[in-house]
């Protein structure tokens, strides 16, 4: 992971800082990539001089500035730029990516997108079913009353090949 931090220079009790971007697995006063600005916190009023073009480009490709350095581009501003970039760059950038609660979502309207389909169907006019007929006097006087079972057919004969 790529860190924008501050690298301790100067004698005993004398510091001043170099801000650098280095490889987080490299020491504090060891190798860096880029030197982007310095930071003399003993002067009244304390030097801050950040070169904000490498900064953002750096916050940009993803590096992570340490809690001080980012107090420092606060002061200068250049977190604000950053943060104003990033807002509008977000949804462009995240577009791919789903959390929980975006497939959750989504589920939930695959899960709801049949039923309004089923709505409209039931909403459409139904073709109207035509009743039937009703039977003549002569069908009804040969139906017996009590007797309103269908007749029972008889099972097919069920033999086993073997």
């Amino acid at each position: 992971m790529v860190k924008i931090r501050l690298m301790r220079m100067g004698a005993a009790k004398r510091p001043f800082y170099r801000v650098v971007v280095s490889d987080s697995r490299s020491p504090r006063d060891g190798r860096f990539i880029e030197n982007i600005g310095k930071y003399h916190p003993l002067e009244d009023p304390s030097l801050i001089q950040i070169d904000e073009e490498r900064a953002l480009y750096w916050l940009s490709e993803g590096a992570q500035p340490t809690e001080q350095v980012q107090n420092l581009l606060k002061v200068q501003g250049i977190w604000e730029r950053f943060a104003s970039t990033r807002a509008v760059k977000t949804p462009v950038r995240s577009a791919g990516k789903r959390t929980a609660a975006a497939w959750a979502a989504a589920k939930a309207k695959a899960v709801e997108a049949p039923a309004p389909a089923r709505a409209a169907e039931a909403s459409a006019p139904q073709p109207e079913v035509e009743p039937p007929p009703e039977p003549s006097p002569e069908e009804q006087a040969e139906s017996v009353p009590g007797d309103q079972s269908e007749p029972v057919s008889e099972p097919a004969d069920e033999s086993s090949s073997s």
